[in-house]
């Protein structure tokens, strides 16, 4: 059931991210501002944090799951450090997952050339 429910509830992110793709005018990068503010706006509320206990890894996944990320952990450095936690609490909290991005993303680079356009 786990994960069933991980595929419909991130089916359903993807869902509303191609409707806003195909529907709207909306570029690829304002969609993905719009995922991560959504995200970080509905884990600040508390709202987020029962899509991730119903979806898992699919409601974590997504841009809205790193936007949840962020201010999971802002919320968490406040707690313990004061004002200063809001400003490096959600970085120290997505990290691994910048980290990741950029290493992947420069292995991908280094491995394949892209086509010349024409």
């Amino acid at each position: 059931m786990t994960y069933l429910n991980a595929f419909i509830i991130g089916g359903l992110i993807c869902a509303v991210g191609q409707i806003l793709i195909d529907k709207t005018k909306l570029t690829p990068a304002r969609i993905l501002v719009l995922f991560v503010t959504t995200g970080t706006i509905l884990g600040a509320l508390g709202i987020y944090q029962k899509v991730v206990d119903v979806g898992g890894a699919g409601a974590t996944v997504p841009l809205t799951g790193f936007g949840y990320n962020l201010a999971k952990g802002a919320i968490k450095d406040v707690d313990q450090y004061g004002l200063l936690g809001a400003f490096t609490g959600g970085i120290r909290a997505a990290a691994a997952g910048i980290t990741a991005a950029v290493f992947f993303g420069y292995i991908m680079s280094v491995a394949f050339t892209p086509k010349a356009k024409r």
